[in-house]
């Protein structure tokens, strides 16, 4: 296996990556074939529009997220989430302060590499 996160992790110990303005992401438990992260969203928020070769399952811990996924918006809140399939154009508006829990498969590589950075 060529990429694997520590069997424990603790999320006060993990490195904060700022993604962009009012956001910030946590890399926590993955291997080669699945990858869990955890992102920070301060109101306002913007996660831009973007398509990426994973399937996602995006799960809305706290906050409010106006969903796009292809050409429908939805409102999401805590407990709600969202699946967006390989290659599809997806993004998010933070309406209200909040975090996402996000789910990937594969492993995000390209997020492993922004920690070497």
């Amino acid at each position: 296996m060529k990429y694997s996160s520590e069997l424990f992790l603790k999320g006060s110990e993990q490195e904060r990556v700022k993604v962009d303005e009012g956001m910030f992401r946590q890399n926590l438990g993955f291997n080669d074939k699945l990858m869990l992260c955890r992102v920070n969203f301060e109101t306002g928020s913007i996660g831009y529009t973007h398509a990426h070769p994973h399937s996602q399952v995006a799960y809305v811990e706290s906050g409010a997220f106006d969903f796009t996924i292809g050409a429908e918006t939805k409102r999401l809140v805590a407990g709600d989430c969202a699946y967006i399939p390989p290659n599809e154009q997806h993004g998010a508006v933070c309406i209200e302060a909040g975090v996402l829990l996000d789910i990937f498969s594969p492993v995000r590589e390209d997020f492993l590499e922004d920690e070497d950075s």
